[in-house]
């Protein structure tokens, strides 16, 4: 028994990565924790605490309402109220977008905790991003008291809305993963990433439809305009909530360039995992 109990305790540097994953499940209850820490320090002993999550996207969709809808002119005249074609943009992009921004700054933010134990330090952004979720759930909520105002009811597909949720979890893992280990290399990457955040509300299809590139444009236009990963996440969520029709070959070329994503920030965050704890 002690031979059993010794080898459960046994520390490997250099772990295999069949062993490495297995551990990712060993220490699941540290994910868990993490997790809840998270939460809790972003609602806790807050004044304004969770109404933040209600205030933001509210007034984020009055204003691209106001500039995309009335003054760009995107708005569809005769069909789907325009607040909820912003709400659905927003739902999605706001969780990538939340989600970048605490990964990228997750090892920093534990950085006294990977110089003491060992465990697979993946878990620290993927943990982070639950607290976006966290906060998707609560503006999911919100857009549903905007639904039943305007008396909108989604269509049938809205059942496929977890597959969606779970390309965007993917999407965002892969590119935390990716920033926060390069966060750790080059300190001035999180100076980096609010400008990103910026940028990208405007060049992916949040307060308005991807639609409008082709109308404006070409539909090819609209098939390279799908390099962004962001684009099939929110596209997916239209067309759940709102029926919007899918474009598919762009759809799937968002796809393939999210799951390259994904591919590329866990292999770049194994390759330079085992120096975390030097230079963080």
């Amino acid at each position: 028994m002690n031979r059993a109990a010794a080898a459960e305790l046994l520390i490997e540097p250099g772990r295999i990565e069949q062993n490495y994953w297995r551990d990712l499940w060993r220490y699941r209850e540290l994910f868990y924790i993490l997790s809840w820490r998270d939460i809790q320090v972003r609602y806790k002993q807050t004044i304004i605490g969770a109404v933040w999550a209600i205030i933001r996207p509210v007034l984020t969709m009055l204003i691209f309402t106001f500039v995309f809808g009335k003054v760009a002119n995107f708005e569809q005249k005769g069909g789907i109220p325009y607040p909820i074609i912003v709400f659905a943009g927003l739902l999605p992009w706001q969780f990538l977008s939340a989600a970048l921004s605490e990964a990228s700054a997750s090892l920093i933010g534990n950085a006294s905790l990977i110089t003491k134990v060992y465990f697979p330090r993946v878990i620290i952004p993927t943990s982070s991003i639950i607290v976006s979720m966290v906060d998707s759930a609560i503006s999911f909520a919100i857009f549903a008291l905007v639904m039943a105002y305007y008396r909108f009811l989604p269509p049938l597909q809205i059942l496929a809305l977890p597959m969606f949720v779970l390309l965007g979890f993917f999407l965002s893992c892969g590119i935390g993963l990716f920033a926060t280990a390069l966060n750790v290399k080059f300190r001035d990457v999180r100076y980096a990433i609010p400008f990103i955040v910026q940028l990208g509300i405007y060049i992916t299809p949040v307060g308005y439809s991807s639609a409008v590139i082709a109308q404006k444009y070409s539909q090819s236009a609209r098939f390279w305009y799908s390099l962004n990963p962001a684009v099939a996440v929110i596209d997916g969520f239209r067309w759940c909530i709102c029926g919007e029709p899918m474009y598919w070959p762009g759809f799937f070329l968002s796809v393939v360039v999210a799951l390259a994503f994904l591919v590329l920030g866990v292999k770049y965050f194994r390759k330079t995992e085992r120096s975390f704890a030097d230079n963080v």
